[in-house]
């Protein structure tokens, strides 16, 4: 009837929908089809750069365009290069005989500028594009790689205009994390202070709790920002300690958040740097060979220098086979002239440790040093500790199957004593296995690598050590974090459930070694 909005059906509507994306997938596959075929004939053109304009608009994250537009930007600079390799610079009779002639004064000089503006301008349509398709799709790996790709070439890039673009792209979306790692990226070619990058995260943070990526960016900030000497906390104690209070109210104020528990936690970690090399966790040495043990991974050995210092002598020990996949555990086949009454050292790149003669009358040395479950702090910060422990108990009170709140409370237990909290923290690990069923596997090994540290704390101070190392029966591992550790040992006793879970996996022993040579 007449003044009546007719309403599509079901049915028609779906076929409405049907035909229009049959004619975007015929124009999609024109438009592929043509761009293939130039780019085979060599035809790196205008043409080119449209074709990828009409699709890049709509779907930014096709690589082969961008790829594409690349490939037009060098060849268009490539030109460029030629056309100010064929200018000759004009000499003064000539300038002057152009100024007789009527011809343009500074005729030379934007002849020789005309390049460089020419390549700005083909930056400036590349920036252009990004922006637009960033609109599309602020999440597009391809269009913020491809403006990096064009600032690097761009002489003339305004880093600053950049930061500004990203605050406009952050008020849009403040967790966008391409965002955030662009940022990274342009404030450190702007200069940005530092600290001025801190005081923004802080207002982020601040409109928004839930924030991972402004956590994210605040982390790595902090350690150049406040560094701690002893390089076993994140950042100074001083600075620490405002941290833990601030990321308390931020997890307080929505308990089931995860953002600001996982800043939690990696505050109240140790704070080592990825990129250290690795340091000595373990060695023992006799006439026959020796062994040592890293505490973290390292597949080439060979790259650090290592030497035995002892008898008057110094040694370089070169002839190192790995014992294990990661490189965690080496074993040296070299003979040594070992002097029972002679001290020894050992030295890997800058670190020098001293070895201990082995007990009795067997020969040999030996080193050891656990890994650290937790390190030393002033009475402020462990004051601090203490509080934050007391008000996660008290929210447990409230809500005891907080998932986040028990796991930071574990955490805080061993920043503060963690032998004397061992057992408390793995019941609240066990409770966690029951309320976060989902992670359970997580929860078994987090257990399993606070037990072993328990376990190699106390090893030194048994009768045995290092030839004997032994875990009771009746103690629950699923699995041997710190393997390498045990390689000094001669014997090793674990429970028999994790002893016939392992496998040919368990660990080599030093006896095992010596059998092997």
């Amino acid at each position: 009837m007449h003044g009546r909005v007719k309403v599509r059906t079901t049915e028609e509507e779906r076929e409405r929908k049907k035909k229009e994306q049959a004619l975007k997938v015929r124009s999609y596959r024109a438009a592929m089809g043509r761009i293939q075929k130039k780019r085979e004939a060599g035809e790196l053109d205008n043409e080119m750069l449209s074709l990828t304009v009409q699709i890049l608009l709509r779907n930014p994250d096709v690589s082969t365009l961008w790829n594409i537009r690349r490939e037009c930007v060098l060849e268009k600079l490539s030109k460029l290069k030629e056309e100010e390799a064929t200018y000759e610079t004009p000499t003064d009779e000539k300038l002057e005989e152009e100024k007789q002639t009527g011809e343009e004064k500074d005729k030379a000089s934007e002849k020789k500028t005309l390049p460089e503006d020419k390549a700005h301008s083909y930056f400036t349509c590349e920036l252009d594009l990004t922006e637009q398709c960033l609109m599309v799709n602020p999440k597009s790996y391809n269009a913020w790689h491809h403006r990096s790709w064009i600032l690097e070439k761009n002489p003339r890039a305004d880093w600053q205009r950049e930061v500004h673009l990203c605050n406009k792209y952050l008020k849009f979306d403040e967790r966008n994390f391409h965002t955030w790692d662009y940022r990274r990226y342009v404030t450190e070619k702007a200069m940005v202070p530092a600290a001025q990058e801190l005081d923004f995260c802080t207002d982020k943070i601040k409109v928004n709790f839930s924030n991972y990526s402004s956590w994210h960016h605040r982390s790595l900030l902090l350690p150049g920002l406040y560094p701690n000497q002893q390089r076993d906390r994140p950042m100074s104690e001083e600075k620490l300690q405002k941290e833990l209070e601030m990321v308390l109210t931020a997890a307080f104020t929505d308990p089931n958040d995860s953002s600001a528990w996982f800043y939690q936690r990696w505050l109240l970690g140790s704070g080592a740097q990825l990129d250290r090399a690795p340091r000595i966790a373990a060695f023992r040495l006799e006439s026959h060979g020796a062994v040592l043990a890293l505490d973290k991974p390292y597949p080439d050995i060979k790259q650090l220098r290592t030497e035995l210092v002892g008898g008057e002598k110094t040694v370089l020990l070169n002839s190192w086979l790995p014992l294990d996949k990661l490189g965690t555990s080496w074993k040296c086949q070299q003979n040594f002239d070992y002097q029972r009454n002679s001290s020894y050292s050992l030295w890997l790149s800058d670190q020098i440790v001293n070895l201990s003669p082995m007990s009795g009358s067997e020969n040999g040395a030996h080193y050891f040093a656990p890994p650290h479950g937790t390190t030393t702090c002033s009475k402020d910060l462990l004051a601090e500790l203490q509080t934050q422990l007391q008000s996660c108990l008290d929210l447990l009170e409230f809500e005891p199957d907080s998932k986040w709140t028990l796991l930071t409370s574990a955490l805080l237990m061993r920043a503060i004593d963690f032998s004397a909290n061992h057992e408390t923290s793995l019941t609240n690990l066990a409770k966690l296995e029951k309320v976060d069923s989902l992670r359970q596997g997580y929860y078994k090994d987090l257990a399993a690598r606070w037990t072993l540290e328990s376990e190699l704390a106390r090893w030194p101070q048994s009768a045995g050590f290092p030839k004997t190392f032994d875990i009771a029966d009746k103690v629950l591992l699923e699995s041997l974090p710190y393997g390498q550790y045990l390689v000094i040992a001669d014997e090793i006793t674990l429970p028999s459930k994790l002893r016939e879970k392992l496998g040919d996996s368990l660990p080599k022993t030093f006896a095992d070694l010596k059998r092997l040579s």
